[in-house]
């Protein structure tokens, strides 16, 4: 497997595999709807490879993962705030990371966020900031395996209306 930073004749399929992401994570409470902000993202995917803020882990001929060679296991999209108020870090954003789920727990993650990580430091970020579904205990387990704890913390309620009840 390799780590690079793809073309944007990439984006449509890195674009595919942010849905797939997006999918997968109403079932830990996102509210994302998947498809249908498919070409959003994909801009948002064209803008984060020409500003060198996205990666791709690419199967390699003979590597362990025995995918096609060329194939995207996963990606990592990231990059440099900048804060609205004044801090006392410059802290950079991981904004999405994918692993294809049959290639999970294998040490694609670790490598995609490592890269991410590294990009950052160079730019002049001293912390990194993520977010993860409270619900989504697998990914937090990975995130505080690479050395992330929790920095704050967000709340939701659902608001009773006539349209929407907790019934």
């Amino acid at each position: 497997m390799n780590v690079e930073r793809p073309d944007t004749d990439a984006a449509d399929a890195i674009a595919d595999l942010w849905v797939d992401l997006a999918e997968e994570q109403r079932d830990v409470g996102s509210h994302l709807r998947a498809a249908e902000n498919r070409d959003t993202i994909g801009e948002n995917v064209r803008r984060a490879i020409v500003a060198d803020g996205l990666y791709v882990a690419v199967a390699e001929p003979d590597d362990e993962f025995d995918a096609e060679p060329g194939a995207v296991l996963g990606f990592v999209m990231f990059s440099a705030g900048s804060e609205l108020l004044a801090t006392t870090s410059t802290r950079g954003t991981i904004e999405n990371l994918y692993v294809r789920p049959e290639y999970r727990d294998r040490g694609i993650g670790g490598e995609l966020i490592g890269v991410a990580e590294e990009k950052l430091a160079v730019r002049g970020v001293d912390a990194v900031k993520l977010e993860v579904l409270a619900a989504n205990e697998a990914a937090r387990r990975f995130y505080r395996r690479q050395g992330y704890d929790p920095h704050r913390v967000q709340l939701e309620k659902s608001v009773e209306s006539d349209n929407h009840s907790k019934g």
